[in-house]
């Protein structure tokens, strides 16, 4: 293909996907934000999150059609009818959360305060039963709350913000606190991708090279914690080895050179 018509398509489906993720969430929210209101909340969170997994999945489905990406997502999928447990992910795109949030139906997330007020996903979060990270204690009240629920997986990542470092940022200590509360399992998650898009510091209409290699797999799991502090530390030396020689290692602090 002459290299003009490879950028050409490379910006037609980068748009491409952005508008259909735009319109995605925007039909969601129609019917989420009256549902909030008349479903009971245990029944209100069941097809929230399922509503959020199935529009999502039709969106990373769209992505590998198109070209722009090469997913490998199925190792989430083994985490289905399994106990509850905090998903911990690190956290090197944008896209993250949204492409992990496809492959399970109970999953809840910890998301920023101010996604709750966004016309494109504040409906669909509060069906969802999403925690807002707004106040750390309402937060881990709600987490551990969450989290008595049979199945549930909390999705927090523990970098708290995308990575802006190489291997990882410093990790905050509320995975520990929340899991030794809740007293459930932390299932590390490794993400890689080659390709910076969307990384800290990407501005959202910069075109990538395409397609974007993007896959996880499943870490080790700890055991519910007795010392929080001493979980974050064990976590912090975990990813630091694990993400030796990742896709990202390429990348990762260079990415506004």
């Amino acid at each position: 293909m002459p290299r003009f018509l490879k950028i050409a398509y490379e910006y037609f489906a980068l748009y491409a996907s952005l508008t259909l993720l735009g319109l995605i969430c925007l039909t969601w929210s129609v019917f989420a934000l009256p549902l909030f209101y008349v479903l009971p909340r245990r029944l209100g969170k069941k097809v929230g999150r399922r509503g959020i997994m199935s529009g999502f999945r039709l969106y990373a489905w769209s992505l590998s059609l198109t070209g722009t990406y090469r997913l490998d997502l199925s190792a989430i999928d083994s985490l289905r009818g399994g106990p509850s447990l905090i998903l911990a992910p690190n956290h090197p795109s944008l896209i993250d959360a949204l492409l992990v949030l496809t492959r399970h139906p109970n999953i809840v997330c910890v998301m920023k305060a101010e996604l709750l007020k966004n016309v494109f996903l504040g409906a669909g979060s509060r069906l969802a039963h999403y925690v807002p990270n707004e106040s750390p204690r309402q937060m881990v009240k709600e987490s551990v709350a969450h989290l008595r629920d049979p199945g549930c997986v909390l999705l927090l990542f523990p970098e708290g913000t995308r990575s802006r470092q190489w291997p990882i940022n410093s990790l905050a200590a509320s995975v520990g606190l929340i899991a030794k509360r809740a007293a459930v399992p932390v299932q590390t998650l490794i993400i890689e991708t080659d390709s910076p898009f969307l990384s800290k510091g990407w501005p959202l209409f910069r075109r990538p090279t395409l397609p974007i290699v993007y896959r996880v797999r499943l870490g080790k799991r700890f055991d519910p914690p007795q010392d929080a502090a001493a979980l974050t530390e064990e976590l912090d030396r975990y990813y630091r080895r694990e993400l030796e020689g990742t896709l990202q290692s390429c990348w990762l602090g260079k990415a506004q050179s």
